[in-house]
């Protein structure tokens, strides 16, 4: 499968003090037509990041609106979020849609790490579903979570697929971080089942933000962003499920990579992958983790993997 690039969507500027720069893990909503609302995480000077949003004509790939100050902002010290909103994706439970971020902490003198936290999407508002984490560290998830995604299934179970980080060096300077798996048969509580997604040292050992789309009959395909641990930086990676629950890492099917110059040449990831209108569509990040905004690509061959 094979993803064509169709530009640059949306170059953030300064609009507000809270969104001064980056327009990280953008999250598309359908408004009517063409028109999609797309959430991204922005950050202060300090780094620490809430979330702003922008109207776009996906087919004319035009703006239509840019929305001036933040919706949800990251929470005051000691909270769970307190660096940082990082958004997934928007599932529904009974008419009533949620959004799942990684809350990121920095610690002074320790590592930063994450938990998932939930908010409600009211409309097109946003607030904090509890002011404690939804899903936290424990047995199978000691250390660190990060960028949950979230779907429904035929069987009518929630899947999720999130960031789980085993060690902050795996012997090469880079963490291993991984993607694990929990399952939900009413959306609110999850039973843990580990690793979903194979790494491998030196290959994709750092995987972050995985994008999940398919079902029964197509097979399930799912998008991330990896590093080998060899010094590069984030690239797009592919696995592929026939049953969402067995996946293989298909690495070189992702077909799309970086671009000789401009604005997405170094790095990109973060990918949300969607359908409009009988075509897959995925939005991404560029250079510096959002810094230089977000992209839009199109699956020129949507079938199997």
């Amino acid at each position: 499968m094979v993803w064509k690039k169709l530009g640059r969507i949306y170059r953030p500027e300064p609009i507000h003090p809270k969104l001064f720069s980056h327009a990280a893990n953008p999250l598309a909503v359908l408004l009517k037509g063409d028109v999609y609302r797309i959430f991204f995480s922005g950050r202060d000077l300090q780094n620490r990041s809430s979330v702003g949003f922008v109207d776009v004509d996906i087919v004319k790939r035009e703006v239509l609106y840019v929305h001036d100050k933040p919706v949800f902002e990251h929470g005051l010290k000691n909270s769970f979020y307190s660096h940082g909103v990082s958004i997934g994706n928007c599932y529904t439970v009974e008419g009533q849609c949620y959004i799942l971020f990684m809350g990121w902490q920095c610690p002074p003198g320790g590592h930063w790490r994450g938990d998932i936290g939930r908010l409600v999407l009211d409309g097109f508002s946003l607030r904090l579903d509890s002011d404690e984490a939804f899903m936290s560290t424990d047995a199978t998830d000691p250390i660190s979570l990060s960028y949950p995604w979230v779907i429904k299934r035929e069987d009518n179970t929630y899947n999720m697929w999130y960031g789980s980080t085993s060690t902050w060096d795996a012997g090469n300077n880079e963490m291993l971080h991984v993607i694990n798996h929990a399952t939900s048969t009413d959306g609110h509580s999850w039973l843990r089942s580990g690793l979903a997604i194979p790494y491998s040292i030196g290959t994709a050992q750092a995987f972050s933000h995985p994008s999940v789309i398919g079902n029964k009959d197509e097979g399930y395909h799912m998008w991330f962003s990896y590093r080998s641990g060899l010094g590069e930086k984030y690239r797009i990676g592919y696995a592929f499920s026939e049953n969402g629950d067995s996946w293989e890492l298909g690495l070189n099917k992702a077909i799309i990579d970086v671009s000789s110059t401009g604005w997405d040449s170094e790095m990109i990831e973060y990918p949300f992958v969607f359908d409009h209108e009988d075509q897959r569509f995925m939005l991404y990040n560029g250079n510096d983790y959002g810094k230089t905004g977000f992209g839009l690509a199109v699956l020129e061959t949507k079938g199997s993997s």
